[in-house]
C-alpha cells in the first residue's frame, strides 16, 4: 500500500508529476498478516484498464516498456508474521519521455504452491497499487469514437414501442487519462471507467424505448475529462441510425383495411340486391299494369 516514510497513508495510488530527467523517492508499505514470518518479492510493471473498467498491470514475464520500467525497488522484502515494513523506491523519468499520462502497478507478490489434477503448479499472488504519472510537457486530451453501431428489437404487442441498443467502441487518442461517460440524445448513459492514453474499450448501452419509424437513431456523445489543479475536458459526437420498420403497426393496418374493405364490398353487394329487388319489383308492376289495360 502507498506509504511515506513512517508507514501507510491515507492514499489509495501514488501520483506524480514529474519532468522528463526527473527523479523522484516514494514508498511502499508490505504488511505480513500470516503466522509466520515470510519473504515477499516486489516487482513493478506497466498498467492498463481491462475491458471492464479494471486497473491492472503486466503479468510476470512480461517486460514492461514504459512507467514499469521507469519504477526502481528492491526485489524482495523479509517481513516478520503480524509487521509491517516500509520501502522506498525511487521513480525516474526518462529524458525522452513524451508528455502525458503513464501508469505503473507496484506489487508484493508470495509464492505457493498447488495441486491440479495431479500435478503441482505454483502459484503468484499479488497485492499492490497504482503508480500514475503525469509527465510535464503540453497536455492535449482527445477522443474517437469507432464502430458506432445500433440495434433494433421490435415488440410485437403494436401498442408497445421496441427497444434501441447502442454500442460503440472509445479510444483515447490523446496523451491524457480520462474518466468517461456518454449519453444518448441528451439522456445520460453512465459512467464507463478511466482510459489510459493509447486504449480502446467497447461499451454497450442499455436499450431504450423507441418506436419503430422505419429509421431510427440517436446521437451518441462520449465525455472525458481529467481532475487537477486544472481540470481538462474533451468529448466526441457521432450519429447513430438503424431500420426499424413498424411490422406489428403494418399488420393492424392491414387487417383493418381488410375488415373496412370486406364493409364496403358487402355494402355494395347488399345496395346492388336491393337495386335489383327493386328494378324487378318495378319491372312486375309495369307487367300487371299491360295486362290490366289489355283486358280492359
Amino acid at each position: 500500500m502507498p506509504a511515506d516514510e513512517q508507514g501507510p497513508d491515507d492514499r489509495s495510488a501514488i501520483e506524480a508529476e514529474l519532468e522528463p530527467g526527473e527523479a523522484a523517492t516514494e514508498h511502499l508499505a508490505v504488511r505480513n498478516l500470516g503466522a509466520a514470518e515470510a519473504t515477499f518479492r516486489l516487482g513493478a510493471a506497466d498498467g492498463y484498464y481491462t475491458e471492464n473498467g479494471r486497473f491492472t498491470t503486466l503479468p510476470a514475464g512480461t517486460e514492461s516498456t514504459a512507467a514499469g520500467a521507469w519504477i526502481d525497488l528492491p526485489e524482495d522484502v523479509r517481513v516478520a508474521a503480524g509487521e509491517t515494513v516500509v520501502i522506498p523506491f525511487e521513480i525516474t523519468i526518462p529524458e525522452q519521455a513524451t508528455p502525458g499520462d503513464h501508469a505503473a502497478g507496484v506489487f508484493a507478490s508470495v509464492a505457493s504452491t498447488g495441486d491440479a489434477d495431479g500435478s503441482t503448479i505454483g502459484v503468484e499472488s499479488r497485492v499492490g497499487f497504482r503508480v500514475l504519472v503525469r509527465v510535464d510537457g503540453k497536455l492535449a486530451p482527445a477522443l474517437t469514437i469507432d464502430e458506432a453501431a445500433a440495434d433494433y428489437t421490435a415488440q410485437w404487442n403494436p401498442f408497445r414501442p421496441g427497444a434501441l441498443s447502442t454500442q460503440y467502441t472509445v479510444t483515447n487518442t490523446g496523451n491524457v487519462a480520462l474518466a468517461l461517460s456518454d449519453e444518448i440524445d441528451g439522456r445520460t448513459g453512465g459512467d464507463r471507467g478511466d482510459l489510459l492514453p493509447g486504449e480502446s474499450r467497447a461499451v454497450s448501452i442499455d436499450p431504450t424505448p423507441t418506436w419503430p419509424l422505419f429509421m431510427v437513431g440517436d446521437t451518441l456523445t462520449v465525455h472525458g475529462s481529467a481532475p487537477g489543479d486544472e481540470p481538462l475536458a474533451t468529448s466526441a459526437e457521432t450519429r447513430v441510425s438503424t431500420w426499424a420498420i413498424p411490422w406489428p403497426q403494418l399488420l393492424v393496418i392491414a387487417g383493418a383495411a381488410l375488415v373496412i374493405a370486406a364493409l364496403i364490398g358487402g355494402r355494395r353487394r347488399s345496395s346492388a340486391r336491393l337495386e335489383r329487388a327493386i328494378e324487378q319489383a318495378r319491372e312486375e308492376g309495369r307487367q300487371e299494369g299491360a295486362d290490366a289495360v289489355g283486358r280492359s
